[in-house]
Protein backbone atom coordinates (compact mmCIF):
# COMPACT_ATOMS: atom_id res chain seq x y z
CA UNK A 1 0.00 0.00 0.00
CA UNK A 2 1.04 3.70 -0.78
CA UNK A 3 1.26 5.51 1.99
CA UNK A 4 -0.47 9.27 2.25
CA UNK A 5 1.39 12.21 0.62
CA UNK A 6 3.53 13.33 3.28
CA UNK A 7 2.41 16.42 4.91
CA UNK A 8 5.39 18.46 6.40
CA UNK A 9 7.24 18.00 3.51
CA UNK A 10 6.76 22.16 2.43
CA UNK A 11 8.62 24.23 5.16
CA UNK A 12 8.15 28.54 5.32
CA UNK A 13 11.44 29.44 7.26
CA UNK A 14 11.99 32.86 6.31
CA UNK A 15 13.79 34.37 9.45
CA UNK A 16 16.01 36.94 9.79
CA UNK A 17 19.33 34.68 9.79
CA UNK A 18 17.91 32.64 6.96
CA UNK A 19 20.28 34.10 4.75
CA UNK A 20 23.39 33.71 6.37
CA UNK A 21 22.33 29.57 7.40
CA UNK A 22 21.85 29.02 3.43
CA UNK A 23 25.54 30.01 2.92
CA UNK A 24 26.88 27.99 5.35
CA UNK A 25 25.35 25.06 5.08
CA UNK A 26 26.17 24.55 1.44
CA UNK A 27 30.56 25.33 2.19
CA UNK A 28 29.98 22.73 5.66
CA UNK A 29 28.01 20.05 4.19
CA UNK A 30 31.23 18.18 1.65
CA UNK A 31 33.27 18.50 4.90
CA UNK A 32 31.20 15.93 6.80
CA UNK A 33 32.61 12.55 7.40
CA UNK A 34 31.58 9.56 5.25
CA UNK A 35 30.35 7.54 8.72
CA UNK A 36 28.52 11.12 9.84
CA UNK A 37 24.75 10.18 8.82
CA UNK A 38 21.80 12.60 9.03
CA UNK A 39 20.00 10.35 11.66
CA UNK A 40 23.12 10.58 13.90
CA UNK A 41 22.83 14.21 13.63
CA UNK A 42 19.36 14.31 14.76
CA UNK A 43 19.99 11.99 17.33
CA UNK A 44 22.67 13.88 18.72
CA UNK A 45 20.14 16.52 20.39
CA UNK A 46 19.70 13.72 23.01
CA UNK A 47 23.47 14.76 23.81
CA UNK A 48 22.52 18.55 24.04
CA UNK A 49 19.81 18.38 25.64
CA UNK A 50 21.38 16.35 28.38
CA UNK A 51 23.88 18.69 28.80
CA UNK A 52 22.07 21.53 28.60
CA UNK A 53 20.01 20.03 32.60
CA UNK A 54 23.80 19.27 33.55
CA UNK A 55 24.98 22.62 33.00
CA UNK A 56 22.21 24.63 34.08
CA UNK A 57 22.01 22.21 37.26
CA UNK A 58 25.75 23.01 38.19
CA UNK A 59 24.92 26.96 37.40
CA UNK A 60 23.07 27.08 40.87
CA UNK A 61 26.70 26.88 42.25
CA UNK A 62 28.87 29.44 39.58
CA UNK A 63 26.29 30.79 36.97
CA UNK A 64 29.40 30.69 34.73
CA UNK A 65 28.65 27.25 34.12
CA UNK A 66 25.42 28.78 31.99
CA UNK A 67 28.31 29.25 29.34
CA UNK A 68 28.42 25.22 29.52
CA UNK A 69 24.56 25.61 28.49
CA UNK A 70 25.13 28.02 25.95
CA UNK A 71 27.56 25.47 23.78
CA UNK A 72 24.94 23.07 23.67
CA UNK A 73 22.25 25.30 22.59
CA UNK A 74 24.77 26.48 19.80
CA UNK A 75 25.59 22.99 18.88
CA UNK A 76 22.00 21.53 18.56
CA UNK A 77 21.39 24.85 16.32
CA UNK A 78 24.16 23.06 14.29
CA UNK A 79 23.05 19.31 14.19
CA UNK A 80 19.41 20.32 14.08
CA UNK A 81 20.33 22.61 10.67
CA UNK A 82 22.37 20.53 9.23
CA UNK A 83 20.64 16.97 9.85
CA UNK A 84 17.95 16.84 7.09
CA UNK A 85 19.97 19.29 4.79
CA UNK A 86 23.01 16.40 4.77
CA UNK A 87 20.74 13.47 3.68
CA UNK A 88 19.58 15.73 0.65
CA UNK A 89 22.83 15.74 -0.17
CA UNK A 90 23.98 12.67 -0.13
CA UNK A 91 20.16 11.13 -1.30
CA UNK A 92 20.33 9.38 1.56
CA UNK A 93 17.41 11.57 4.13
CA UNK A 94 14.54 9.48 5.61
CA UNK A 95 11.76 12.01 4.98
CA UNK A 96 9.17 10.46 7.34
CA UNK A 97 11.55 9.48 9.63
CA UNK A 98 13.39 12.36 9.99
CA UNK A 99 10.42 15.03 10.44
CA UNK A 100 8.75 12.71 13.11
CA UNK A 101 11.92 12.11 15.09
CA UNK A 102 13.57 15.76 14.67
CA UNK A 103 10.52 17.55 15.82
CA UNK A 104 10.19 15.12 18.38
CA UNK A 105 13.26 15.86 20.51
CA UNK A 106 13.14 19.59 19.51
CA UNK A 107 10.57 18.92 21.97
CA UNK A 108 13.04 17.29 24.02
CA UNK A 109 15.62 20.39 23.02
CA UNK A 110 12.87 22.83 24.43
CA UNK A 111 12.47 20.90 27.65
CA UNK A 112 15.53 20.84 28.59
CA UNK A 113 16.16 24.53 28.76
CA UNK A 114 12.78 25.01 30.91
CA UNK A 115 13.78 21.82 32.77
CA UNK A 116 17.51 23.97 33.14
CA UNK A 117 16.09 27.66 34.09
CA UNK A 118 13.21 25.54 36.47
CA UNK A 119 16.82 24.68 38.23
CA UNK A 120 17.31 28.09 38.69
CA UNK A 121 14.69 30.50 38.88
CA UNK A 122 11.23 30.27 40.65
CA UNK A 123 8.52 27.76 39.24
CA UNK A 124 5.76 30.17 38.48
CA UNK A 125 7.44 31.85 35.98
CA UNK A 126 8.96 28.59 34.55
CA UNK A 127 5.34 27.31 34.17
CA UNK A 128 4.15 30.08 32.21
CA UNK A 129 6.67 29.55 29.69
CA UNK A 130 5.47 26.11 29.40
CA UNK A 131 2.01 26.54 28.58
CA UNK A 132 3.04 29.27 25.54
CA UNK A 133 5.78 26.29 24.37
CA UNK A 134 3.70 24.07 24.50
CA UNK A 135 0.71 26.38 23.00
CA UNK A 136 2.78 26.40 19.90
CA UNK A 137 4.40 22.81 19.57
CA UNK A 138 0.40 22.72 19.22
CA UNK A 139 -0.38 25.13 16.44
CA UNK A 140 2.20 24.59 14.65
CA UNK A 141 1.35 20.71 14.32
CA UNK A 142 -2.37 21.43 13.56
CA UNK A 143 -1.07 24.30 10.75
CA UNK A 144 1.03 21.40 9.06
CA UNK A 145 -2.34 18.87 9.32
CA UNK A 146 -4.66 21.27 7.90
CA UNK A 147 -2.87 23.20 5.53
CA UNK A 148 0.50 20.75 4.45
CA UNK A 149 3.02 23.34 5.34
CA UNK A 150 5.15 23.58 7.94
CA UNK A 151 5.54 27.32 9.25
CA UNK A 152 8.16 27.80 11.91
CA UNK A 153 8.44 32.00 11.86
CA UNK A 154 6.69 34.54 12.70
CA UNK A 155 7.51 38.13 11.74
CA UNK A 156 10.84 37.07 10.63
CA UNK A 157 11.43 35.13 14.22
CA UNK A 158 12.22 31.70 14.33
CA UNK A 159 14.04 29.00 15.88
CA UNK A 160 17.61 29.81 15.25
CA UNK A 161 16.42 33.47 16.66
CA UNK A 162 14.80 31.96 19.34
CA UNK A 163 17.98 30.40 20.38
CA UNK A 164 20.19 33.57 19.80
CA UNK A 165 18.14 35.07 22.17
CA UNK A 166 18.29 32.36 24.82
CA UNK A 167 22.31 32.43 24.62
CA UNK A 168 21.81 36.35 24.95
CA UNK A 169 19.66 35.49 27.57
CA UNK A 170 22.26 33.36 29.51
CA UNK A 171 25.11 35.87 28.75
CA UNK A 172 22.92 38.30 30.80
CA UNK A 173 22.05 35.67 33.88
CA UNK A 174 25.91 35.16 33.92
CA UNK A 175 26.49 38.99 34.44
CA UNK A 176 23.96 39.92 37.01
CA UNK A 177 22.99 36.86 38.40
CA UNK A 178 19.03 35.72 38.68
CA UNK A 179 17.45 38.42 41.05
CA UNK A 180 14.52 39.92 38.87
CA UNK A 181 14.41 37.18 36.41
CA UNK A 182 10.77 35.99 37.39
CA UNK A 183 9.20 39.48 36.75
CA UNK A 184 10.96 39.35 33.40
CA UNK A 185 9.62 35.79 32.74
CA UNK A 186 5.95 36.71 33.08
CA UNK A 187 6.24 39.25 30.91
CA UNK A 188 7.79 37.56 28.20
CA UNK A 189 5.31 34.57 28.37
CA UNK A 190 2.37 37.48 28.46
CA UNK A 191 3.65 38.49 24.92
CA UNK A 192 4.23 34.64 23.97
CA UNK A 193 0.71 34.16 24.74
CA UNK A 194 -0.91 37.83 22.83
CA UNK A 195 1.65 36.68 19.86
CA UNK A 196 0.30 32.77 19.79
CA UNK A 197 -3.31 33.66 20.31
CA UNK A 198 -2.59 36.49 17.04
CA UNK A 199 -1.32 33.35 15.52
CA UNK A 200 -3.84 31.39 16.50
CA UNK A 201 -6.73 34.13 15.07
CA UNK A 202 -4.82 34.43 11.72
CA UNK A 203 -4.95 30.93 10.85
CA UNK A 204 -8.20 30.55 12.12
CA UNK A 205 -9.28 33.09 9.35
CA UNK A 206 -7.12 31.27 7.01
CA UNK A 207 -9.04 28.19 7.30
CA UNK A 208 -12.62 29.88 7.18
CA UNK A 209 -11.69 31.49 4.65
CA UNK A 210 -10.51 28.65 2.25
CA UNK A 211 -13.24 26.38 3.48
CA UNK A 212 -16.20 29.10 2.74
CA UNK A 213 -14.62 29.28 -1.05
Amino acid sequence: MDPRPFAGADKVNPSLLRPLERRFAPWILPKFPAWLETYHLTMLTLVWSAGIVVFSNAARGDRRWLWGASVMIALQWFTDHLDGKLGKFRGTGLERWGFYMDHMFDAVFIASIIVGYALLLPERALFDLLLVSAGSIVHTMLVVATTGIFRTTYLRMGPTEARVGIVVLNAYLVHAGFNGMAASLRIGAMIGFAGLALRIYATHRQLWQLERR
